[in-house]
């Protein structure tokens, strides 16, 4: 019998922390809400506390899918956490998760693709459960702490950058789930958005930090501003035509939520009514690698989700510039 990935629940951590868009204004000392409002879509976001690492904000939406799911850590034998804001340049975080959820039996890894990690783990998970029977339960945790490598005074990250997690567990199961994924990268980007001070091109000795400052994100270089408008329509096609569908065929899609016009255009692009979509960063910000697993839960929460037999698509980018798009049919589970 043939072994088919399905997505079994989905969990979430917000930090209690916010930030207002009257909170930018008043510390930067110039109106940047009205903008941000109108041409991104944000209104506040959410910030860790001090005393929390990425770890931590994982294992609080890992423990909730774990939950939801009726599973025990103890039954996950993959762990993947999606970040490019690790506790640690090494070892990797999912090693930290696995140790404080208790899940012994789990193998561990991190990807790290940027905003596009979780859903290139969801990719990557799939895969996994049909090729291989010793792997039956996935846990796929995106985790964002951004606002520790914040420059607060640069209007241009401090306003866009919150932090976050979500997660899902994909587990085996006979209904078809997992249809067809595609990755793309756009790399003459690398040095366009990121951290770059920390690794081995500039170790964070003094001298580096001297020079170009401690690890912060940083917008270096310009790149197409209408880059995820001009690749999401095509991504997404190309990846629904693998799974033989048609946008038309997809009942539910899901995008980076960077920024809601741009999810605007892309829906009118594919000739889909936003009843189909939906976005969290209005009241969360931008979570990176955990916004799309955020926004999943939080639709299903509030009754907007994706039902059984509905065909659903993940498509995200992150720096570098790395693109993923994945097609499910959602499971009765």
């Amino acid at each position: 019998m043939a072994r088919h990935a399905q997505i079994l629940s989905t969990g979430r951590y917000i930090p209690e922390r916010v930030i207002t868009n009257d909170d930018l204004n008043e510390l930067l000392g110039e109106n940047v809400g009205d903008w941000l409002a109108a041409n991104v879509g944000i209104h506040e976001r959410h910030v860790m506390a001090e005393d929390e690492a990425t770890s931590d904000m994982a294992v609080a939406a890992s423990r909730q899918a774990l939950e939801r799911a009726g599973i025990a850590p103890e039954a996950l034998d993959l762990i993947i956490v999606a970040t490019d804001t690790p506790d640690m340049l090494s070892p990797a975080t999912a090693s930290a998760v696995q140790a404080k959820l208790g899940a012994v039996n789990a193998g561990t890894y991190d990807i790290n693709c940027a905003c596009a990690a979780w859903v290139t783990g969801v990719d990557v998970a799939a895969r996994y459960i049909a090729t291989d029977a010793d792997y039956r339960y996935i846990l796929v945790v995106g985790a964002y702490g951004m606002t520790k490598f914040i420059d607060w005074t640069d209007k241009y990250t401090c306003t866009l950058f919150a932090d976050g997690a979500g997660a899902v567990v994909v587990g085996a199961g006979d209904a078809p789930g997992f249809l067809a994924g595609k990755l793309l990268a756009e790399g003459q980007y690398h040095d366009a958005l990121g951290i770059y001070t920390g690794g081995t091109l500039r170790p964070a000795t003094l001298e580096v930090v001297q020079q170009y400052g401690k690890p912060c994100v940083r917008f270096v270089r310009k790149f197409p501003a209408t880059f995820n408008s001009d690749n999401w329509p095509p991504l997404v096609r190309g990846v629904l035509a693998k799974a033989g569908l048609t946008p038309d065929d997809a009942d539910f899609y899901l995008f980076t939520q960077l920024n809601l016009r741009t999810i605007e255009y892309v829906m009118e692009n594919l000739g889909q009514p936003m009843e189909k979509t939906h976005w969290i960063m209005d009241k969360w910000g931008y979570l990176g690698s955990a916004c799309i697993p955020a926004a999943l839960d939080d639709a299903i929460e509030q009754g907007k989700g994706p039902q059984p037999g509905d065909v659903v698509v993940f498509c995200a980018t992150g720096g570098g510039m790395a693109m993923a798009a994945t097609v499910w049919k959602w499971a009765e589970v």
